[in-house]
């Protein structure tokens, strides 16, 4: 074999989203529930032309960078399969030799340089490598096999949600870019019970909390019918905590603030 070559890419721009964090990712861009997001490109290097005829593209393949991850992984554990290792190359797990992503996105509107898209499995700050249009002639292969995927659907868990979540979880959406609905779908569909990949609370019986950032999600746990029942969400915040509004570390107190004076 001949020496190995090495390529160097220059981002052609950067996303910004509300997802900062992994556990905010959903497994794929698929089960995003509609979340919005914006692609910007770089200034300066005739990228107007680039995206003339885009806007006729209802879907688009990203190409993006992990950029929080450092090292590559031989065998993984997703998140479907956690008790499973399954080579790498057999997974979308964003562990990779090269941290090259790809997402299939929709595409929503275009200004300018930036462009918005909707249900996507980026986080806030991925370089983006490539844009490219989704072909469904092409792209599309609905009956392909992939074996231990089918077999991990077979442990999927529906989720209910109670009315007092969902009046909560309508509140903070509308007050802010946390989506706790999202959060739950990602977090609890696939093994729910799995305290190496979730913060969790065992409260006793079939009862549990799971947290969300600076928030506190109570579940009920039916394994017989692989159901979960999601009952209420509430501040992790203390009162002593919230009366020292001003040192707020991640900058949401104020959210909790009125959060409890409307539903306490």
């Amino acid at each position: 074999m001949s020496a190995p070559q090495i390529f160097s890419f220059e981002p052609i721009g950067v996303f910004h989203c509300g997802e900062k964090y992994r556990y905010d990712a959903p497994r794929q861009g698929v089960f995003a529930n509609g979340n919005i997001g914006v692609i910007e490109l770089e200034k300066g290097k005739n990228y107007e032309q680039a995206l003339a005829d885009l806007s006729g593209v209802e879907r688009l393949w990203v190409i993006f960078v992990f950029h929080n991850n450092s090292a590559w992984k031989a065998k993984t554990s997703p998140p479907v399969s956690p008790d499973r290792k399954i080579g790498l190359f057999a997974t979308r797990s964003p562990y990779r030799p090269n941290p090259i992503g790809l997402s299939c996105v929709e595409l929503v509107k275009i200004e300018g340089l930036k462009i918005y898209i909707r249900n996507f499995d980026l986080l806030d700050g991925s370089p983006i490598l490539d844009i490219k249009p989704y072909i469904s002639q092409a792209d599309s292969f609905p009956e392909s096999r992939v074996a231990w995927l089918q077999e991990a659907k077979k442990q999927e868990f529906t989720l209910e949600y109670s009315s007092e979540f969902l009046e909560k979880v309508a509140f903070i959406r509308d007050n802010s870019s946390l989506d706790p609905m999202r959060f739950c779908e990602v977090q609890l569909t696939i093994n729910p019970l799995d305290g190496k990949r979730k913060r969790l609370i065992h409260c006793g019986a079939n009862s549990y909390i799971i947290a969300f950032r600076t928030w506190r999600i109570d579940f009920c746990l039916d394994a017989k019918n692989s159901i979960i029942r999601v009952e209420n969400i509430k501040s992790s915040y203390s009162p002593t905590e919230l009366i020292d509004i001003e040192n707020d570390k991640y900058g949401d107190k104020q959210l909790h603030v009125n959060f409890i004076d409307k539903f306490s």
